[in-house]
C-alpha cells in the first residue's frame, strides 16, 4: 500500500512539474504575449496568466473525464486538427494586435482653432492611461485562449495520464495538478513576459509600439509554422 501511494504522490509530483514546464510551450507564449502587449502592468499580466491557465486546465479535464470514462483515445486526426486550429488562432491574434496598433497609431482627427475647424492625422497610442478595466472581456479572452490550448493539448497529455493511472479519480487527480503546474507557470510566465513591455512604455510610445509589433510576428510566425508543419507533413509542431 505505501509502495503504491509513494508511486502516486511521485506521479501527482511530476504532473506539477510538467505543468510549469508546459506553460513555456512556444505557441502558448505567442499567444498570451499578443494579449500583454496590450496590456502594460502587471497586474494584467498575473491576471492574464490565471485566466489562461484556468481555461486551460478547465478544458483539459473536461475532455480528460470523457476520454478516461468512455476508455476511448483521441484520433490522431482531430488532435491535428485542433493544432492546426491553435496555429489558425495564433495567426488570427497576431493580424487583429497589428490592426489595433494600425488603427490607434494614426486616425484624422478635428480640432477648431481661432473658430476654424481643422482635420488632420493625430495619434492615440495605447499606454497606461489608456488601460480600461472591462475585467468582463479582459479575462474572457485569455480564459478562451486557454480553452483552445488546452483542447489541442489534450490528446497528448492523455496518452500520459492513461499510460500511468489505475483509476478515473487517479486520472482527475494528475490532470488537476498538472492544470495547477500550468497556472503556476503561466502567471510567472505573463509576469516575466510583461516586463519589457512595462520597461518599453516607459522609454516612450515608439519603442512600446516595437514591441507591440515583435509580439504581433512573433504570434504569426508561430501560427504559420504550426499550420505548415501539421498540413504538410501531416504531425504536430
Amino acid at each position: 500500500m505505501f509502495m503504491l501511494e509513494s508511486h502516486f504522490l511521485t506521479m501527482l509530483g511530476l504532473g506539477f512539474v510538467l505543468g510549469l514546464r508546459h506553460a513555456l510551450d512556444a505557441d502558448h507564449l505567442a499567444a498570451v504575449s499578443t494579449v500583454l502587449a496590450q496590456r502594460p502592468t502587471f497586474k494584467a499580466s498575473g491576471l492574464i496568466g490565471l485566466w489562461w491557465g484556468l481555461g486551460h486546465t478547465v478544458m483539459l479535464l473536461a475532455v480528460g473525464c470523457v476520454v478516461m470514462a468512455m476508455n476511448v483515445a483521441i484520433p490522431d486526426r482531430l488532435a491535428e486538427a485542433c493544432e492546426f486550429g491553435v496555429g489558425a488562432m495564433l495567426v488570427a491574434l497576431g493580424v487583429s494586435l497589428a490592426l489595433k496598433m494600425s488603427r490607434e497609431r494614426w486616425h484624422l482627427h478635428a480640432h477648431e482653432h481661432d473658430g476654424k475647424r481643422h482635420l488632420h492625422f493625430h495619434s492615440h497610442r495605447s499606454g497606461a492611461d489608456h488601460v480600461h478595466g472591462h475585467w468582463l472581456k479582459h479575462s474572457l479572452q485569455p480564459l478562451l485562449i486557454g480553452m483552445a490550448h488546452g483542447l489541442a493539448g489534450s490528446a497528448a497529455l492523455l496518452l500520459v495520464v492513461l499510460s500511468t493511472v489505475r483509476t478515473l479519480g487517479e486520472g482527475v487527480a494528475y490532470i488537476l495538478v498538472f492544470g495547477a503546474g500550468s497556472i503556476f507557470g503561466m502567471i510567472l510566465v505573463g509576469l516575466a513576459l510583461s516586463v519589457p513591455v512595462v520597461w518599453s512604455l516607459s522609454l516612450g510610445h515608439r519603442v512600446y509600439w516595437a514591441v507591440q509589433g515583435l509580439a504581433s510576428l512573433g504570434s504569426i510566425g508561430v501560427g504559420v509554422a504550426m499550420m505548415v508543419r501539421i498540413g504538410f507533413s501531416g504531425g504536430p509542431l
